[in-house]
Order: C-alpha cells, then sequence, then structure tokens
C-alpha cells in the first residue's frame, strides 16, 4: 500500500492546550508521526496540488484566517501560540471584527487547538498528502494510506477544532466528487465524532457519512454524534451515527462496525474514505475505548471486505508509543 507523508508536516508543534483547567503539554505533538512513520517503513511525498481542492470544501475567509492568525496575533503584543478564549454561543455572525480574539470565536469551537507560526503549511502539507493517496486509488491502487498530520475530521467548512485545521477526509471525498465520482461513503472510526465532516456534507446525498465513535453524552465533541442526528434536506438519511459506551471492547465495536459497513453496502459508493483514529486504543490517555493492538488487522480486513476502492486519512491517536504499531497493524489488515 503507497503511504504519503511530508516532513512539514513535523513544523506544526504547539506547545500547550486548556485541559482540565490546566495548560499541559499539547496532545497532538510531532512525535506521533515520526512513531507512525518509524513503524510503517517506506513513505512518500505527496504531490503538490494546490488549493483548489481546499477551496471547493472551506469557505474562503476561513482559510485567510488561517493564513494570517499567527502573524496577527504577535502583531497585537501577544507571544507564544495564538489561542481564542471567548466563542459566542447563538450563533457565528459574520460581524466586522478585526481583533484576533474575536476572530478566533468566529473560526474556532475550542481552546485545544493553537494556531502556530508553522500550522497552515503543517495543514496544507496533510491535505496534499490526502489528495495524493487520492490519486493512487483513482490510479488503480484498492487502497492508499495518507498519514495525515495535524488531523482534519473535526474542522468544518468555516472552523477549527479538536487539533483539525483542515478537513483531509472531506477534501479528499470531495476530490473524488470532482474527478467523476458520484457516491462517496466516509466512514469515521475515530474515538471521537467526526463533527466536521458530518457538518460539510449535512445536507448532501452523494455523500453517506458514518460514524462509530464514543457516546456524545459523555465524550468530546458532546454537540455532535447523537444518533438522532441524520442529515437535512437532500442529506436525510445520509448522515449516520453509531456511538458507543465508554469501555467498549472489541466485540461490542465489531457488532457497530459490521452495521455500518451494511450501511455502506446498501448504499453502494464508487469510493470511500476511511477516517482512522487509533485513539480507540485501550492505552490512549484521553479515550476511553478497550480495543487492543491485535483488533486492528481484524477491523483492517473487514472494511477492506466491503471491496470499494479506499483512501485512508489519518485522524487521531495519542497512546504515541503504541501508535506506530496499532497504524500497522490496520493497514496490514487492510492489505
Amino acid at each position: 500500500m503507497r503511504i504519503f507523508f511530508d516532513e512539514r508536516q513535523l513544523a506544526h508543534a504547539p506547545e500547550k492546550e486548556l485541559h482540565d483547567s490546566a495548560f499541559e503539554p499539547h496532545a497532538e505533538h510531532p512525535g506521533r508521526a515520526r512513531n507512525v512513520v518509524a513503524a510503517l517503513g517506506t513513505v512518500e511525498a505527496p504531490a503538490d496540488h494546490g488549493d483548489v481542492a481546499i477551496r471547493a470544501v472551506h469557505c474562503p475567509d476561513y482559510l485567510a484566517f488561517l493564513g494570517t492568525a499567527w502573524s496577527e496575533w504577535r502583531a497585537s503584543g501577544r507571544s507564544g501560540d495564538a489561542m481564542g478564549y471567548v466563542w459566542p454561543i447563538a450563533c457565528r455572525r459574520p460581524l466586522p471584527l478585526d481583533r484576533i480574539d474575536a476572530k478566533f470565536g468566529r473560526y474556532s469551537f475550542d481552546a485545544t487547538t493553537p494556531i502556530t507560526e508553522a500550522s497552515w503549511e503543517s495543514a496544507y502539507w496533510a491535505a496534499q498528502c490526502a489528495l495524493s493517496a487520492l490519486d493512487a486509488v483513482r490510479g488503480g491502487d484498492p487502497a492508499a494510506f495518507a498519514l495525515c498530520r495535524p488531523p482534519g475530521h473535526h474542522a468544518g467548512r468555516d472552523y477549527l477544532g479538536g487539533y483539525c485545521y483542515l478537513n483531509n477526509a472531506a477534501i479528499a471525498a470531495q476530490g473524488a466528487l470532482a474527478s467523476g465520482a458520484k457516491r462517496i461513503a466516509i466512514l469515521d472510526v475515530d474515538y471521537h465524532h467526526g463533527n466536521g465532516s458530518q457538518d460539510i456534507f449535512w445536507q448532501r446525498g452523494d455523500v453517506l457519512f458514518v460514524s462509530i465513535h464514543a457516546d456524545p453524552r459523555t465524550d468530546y465533541p458532546f454537540f455532535w454524534g447523537h444518533a438522532n442526528e441524520t442529515g437535512d434536506g437532500e442529506g436525510i438519511g445520509a448522515t449516520i451515527n453509531l456511538p458507543l459506551p465508554r469501555g467498549t471492547a472489541w466485540r461490542d465495536y465489531e457488532a457497530a462496525l459490521d452495521d455500518a459497513l451494511a450501511r455502506i453496502a446498501t448504499f453502494a459508493p464508487d469510493m470511500m474514505v476511511v477516517s482512522y483514529g487509533a485513539d480507540t486504543f485501550a492505552g490512549d490517555p484521553i479515550s476511553c475505548f478497550a480495543l487492543e493492538t491485535g483488533d486492528y488487522p481484524a477491523m483492517g480486513k473487514r472494511i477492506a471486505g466491503l471491496g470499494v476502492p479506499a483512501v485512508i486519512v489519518m485522524e487521531g491517536g495519542y497512546a504515541v508509543d503504541a501508535l506506530g504499531a496499532n497504524v500497522a497493524a490496520f493497514l496490514e489488515g487492510f492489505a
């Protein structure tokens, strides 16, 4: 299986995030990707597709914010990483706000996702990895892996959050449609719900979004991912959420996965995007499922069993010492 990664993705290295009432070392750090690369061995540099596919998913004003936020933060006299601290409750109205603090409230939804000097560059090359994996699959490969870092599935059309800036899965899905595919399925198997992916395709009938994740009544991102969220307009029925309780081990997870795969088979997509998060692992420090490394080959094999060409994009996974082994196990099963 071809694997895509760019060293520039390591430049994004936030120092702190707000967690449990304190600023703690950021969980989404470059060591995650380094560990995966070490476990997988040979990786390919992605091609530079430019920003056309990115702009097909994300709003121009949001992309402009990503590109200038850090410099605006420094120009306002601040040091360290740029981060928001105030968010509107009822709506994010398009007000003419100039102060960088207000812009963070407009374009983000949490305090765990700071912007560094290198955030835009790293997120850009993560998206290029997803697009290069798409190229490989369009070229005839049954599957390809994009080692996306930072991850993407929490990023919406015009907001960041959950360590995510550009939605790599959505960019790959939209890119597939732009290249001639008629129906795309996104299967999200990260511990946390892919709220950004859901929002982006909420009213679309040509993209089926299926997510298996921790119950949002107890886990981040809380406000998305409930079972009664099924889409709107042309997208009614094209969003399927399968929340599971904390402590879920492979036996119960497998049943949910079989349900998800049956629904994807019924949808009959031309291509599939898999948002793979290894934070379902029992040893993950910020998640509470109980899957083991030995379960991931079975997960990969089951998904591959659909026989649908697949672009696999990396999402979460924060048990860094085990991350490479968990990713390798999943890809081994898929292959």
